[in-house]
């Protein structure tokens, strides 16, 4: 598996929100977008370097399998299913949700080009699902079924990650341009989404890429990149006032953002006070602080994997996202804004 792979922040907070989601209010089913933090094992079906589908990804999953999650799997959660798992069934059913994400997948075409579903090919494929569900349900009710849904899409940390250990020389002014570039074409992604059908957004803002394990054991200091972590903010930033621009304009649109950096943070400054040993280090790896191997059958791993904050050199453990769903599901601004998961269900 590349370095920059895979990205950071709350693996399986996504998944969890699908399985709460779904059954707290009238949502019928949850179409999700974006990269390795919602990645159910699309990424199996590919020729590609980015997977997860091999130990010890999934050691806490009943019979200790892989699935395909970045992740030891000990949630188990029901999932929308991945969508290459049911484009070559001649019956596929995409009305109770499907998951186009993929792992390595950013906003611009060319982050980890040739090695995951691109967010515009994600895109390209719901479209063919919404076609399906036109004519199999009827194109009102279709767009009835749609409104009701939650699409939820977690993007834009492997666009920071590539570029943050590429440009680590880079100005402020050519980290926003960066930065505004990508806003640019998510704009044009998010309103695609909406004119597909989308009403319900769930929007998972990038985390602290710049303190995940792979980054800080760049750093002599093992520090956190600040240039990752500021253009993590900006990015949050100006996606939310996308976001809210399109609210503005689409009175029947409704979005809940959360800022993943923000609540990363708190375990990641304060791991003490919210459970956790080890903030630092992966859970899972070799090398230094378990961050210059992938964690990979041959890996070493942690006794006591709740301990700590990231499972392997980008992706948090599962009691790190356990409690990032709670904060997403039923908390409030500044983590989640300007309303919560429970409250855009019942919508």
């Amino acid at each position: 598996m590349a370095v920059a792979s895979v990205i950071a922040c709350c693996s399986l907070v996504i998944m969890a929100l699908m399985a709460a989601a779904a059954t707290a209010g009238s949502v019928p089913a949850v179409y999700v977008f974006g990269d390795s933090l919602a990645d159910v094992g699309n990424n199996n079906h590919l020729l590609t370097l980015l997977k997860a589908d091999f130990s010890h990804n999934g050691m806490d999953y009943a019979g200790g399998k892989a699935t395909g999650r970045f992740s030891t799997d000990k949630l188990g959660l029901a999932t929308s299913p991945p969508y290459l798992a049911l484009s070559s069934s001649s019956n596929a059913n995409y009305v109770n949700g499907v998951s186009f994400a993929s792992g390595g997948a950013g906003v611009s075409n060319a982050t980890n080009k040739n090695q995951c579903i691109t967010f515009d090919k994600q895109i390209e494929y719901y479209s063919g699902v919404y076609s399906s569900l036109a004519r199999s349900l009827g194109q009102a009710q279709a767009a009835t079924h749609l409104a009701r849904s939650i699409f939820a899409i977690t993007i834009g940390s492997n666009d920071i990650i590539h570029y943050a250990k590429a440009n680590n020389a880079a100005t402020p002014s050519q980290q926003q341009q960066y930065v505004d570039a990508l806003i640019q074409s998510l704009s044009g992604q998010l309103q695609s989404l909406y004119n597909l059908g989308a009403r319900k957004v769930l929007f998972l803002g990038t985390g602290p890429v710049g303190c995940t394990p792979s980054l800080r054991e760049m750093s002599s200091a093992k520090v956190c990149s600040a240039v990752a972590n500021a253009m993590a903010v900006q990015y949050n930033k100006a996606a939310e006032g996308v976001l809210s621009g399109m609210a503005a304009k689409y009175t029947d649109l409704h979005y809940a953002l959360f800022d993943s950096s923000a609540a990363l943070l708190r375990y990641i400054d304060r791991p003490a006070e919210y459970g956790f040993v080890e903030a630092k280090a992966a859970c899972c790896g070799l090398g230094d602080m378990n961050a210059k191997i992938a964690c990979t059958p041959l890996s070493s791993y942690c006794a006591n994997r709740s301990d700590h904050v990231f499972w392997d050199f980008y992706h948090p453990t599962e009691a790190t996202a356990q409690k990032l769903t709670a904060t997403a599901f039923d908390g409030s601004a500044p983590f989640i804004f300007p309303i919560n998961v429970r409250q855009l269900s019942a919508i």
